[in-house]
């Protein structure tokens, strides 16, 4: 009985520590567009329910750390949503689950949404993005994460915004914090799950002319599906892999026969419900 007692801080110590954190990415206040008039944050529904969680007018992002018992390598999760909504549980806080059953620790963002500008839609969540990778190298030591195994991974427009964050040169588009940000903040690694924009509706066999490889890309392992269709295109991520074998760089890529677009972490009896499991094969083979 003494033996359970003294115990039991221990335990208590353990299970607090497994619970999920949330940080704050812009305490002052996200650097908005000059104009811009954010609307409450809301939780949507549709009539009849679909069963797919969307969160809208996202104005105070922030990045929830799910921590998992002796793992080494983190990945970030954007979900996807047309960066007007966040589809943020079958593209979110699900995968974030997976991910801790499976080793590895995981961090959900939780970015700006709806579009500030139609014409540079990323631009903001790119902001925030560089932010989280920054915020969680910058505090590797206090959350216990190491700083250089820090990967992305993406649903959608978030598969964009992982893309985006993984070729961008590091150029931020904001004042840096020292206490907030990291020099570094390309991933280690990137996932993007059928990612949109890559292509333009009216060409889906060309890269778009900011979608640029270079020798300094992470290895990526691309998911999609052969009938997703328009800006979600599969030939997307069949081009991005191209231009990544071009130049000898680590990738992989899975193209499902059929699936279409947003399966998520949704069940499905179709073979396209197992992407999951080869993304953790690569991460393994990898080396993360």
């Amino acid at each position: 009985m003494l033996r359970a007692l003294l115990l039991l801080p221990l335990l208590s110590a353990a299970s607090s520590a497994a619970e999920p954190v949330t940080f704050k990415l812009w305490p002052g206040g996200a650097p908005e567009p000059a104009g811009f008039k954010s609307q409450p944050e809301e939780v949507m529904k549709r009539e009849p329910d679909d069963g797919i969680r969307r969160v809208a007018h996202v104005s105070d992002p922030d990045v929830t750390f799910y921590p998992a018992a002796g793992a080494t390598t983190t990945i970030l999760v954007c979900p996807g949503g047309g960066y007007n909504i966040l589809a943020i549980e079958h593209e979110g806080s699900a995968v974030c689950r997976f991910l801790n059953e499976h080793g590895y620790h995981a961090a959900l963002l939780k970015y700006r949404v709806p579009r500030r500008d139609p014409a540079n839609p990323s631009r903001e969540p790119l902001q925030d993005a560089q932010r989280a990778i920054g915020l969680l190298r910058n505090r590797a030591a206090e959350i216990g994460l190491q700083p250089d195994r820090l990967g992305i991974l993406g649903f959608s427009a978030g598969g964009h915004l992982a893309v985006t964050t993984a070729l961008h040169q590091g150029e931020r588009t904001y004042p840096q914090d020292a206490k907030l940000d990291a020099a570094n903040v390309r991933p280690d690694f990137c996932i993007p799950v059928y990612p949109a924009y890559l292509v333009g509706k009216d060409d889906t066999f060309t890269l778009l002319p900011e979608v640029k490889v270079t020798g300094q890309s992470p290895p990526m392992c691309l998911i999609h599906a052969h009938d997703d269709k328009g800006v979600t295109s599969s030939s997307a991520s069949a081009l991005l892999y191209l231009e990544y074998k071009k130049l000898g760089l680590p990738c992989e890529l899975h193209i499902y026969s059929l699936g279409g677009h947003g399966f998520g972490m949704k069940r499905r009896d179709q073979p396209v419900q197992e992407w999951p499991s080869r993304v953790v094969e690569w991460l393994k083979v990898s080396g993360w």
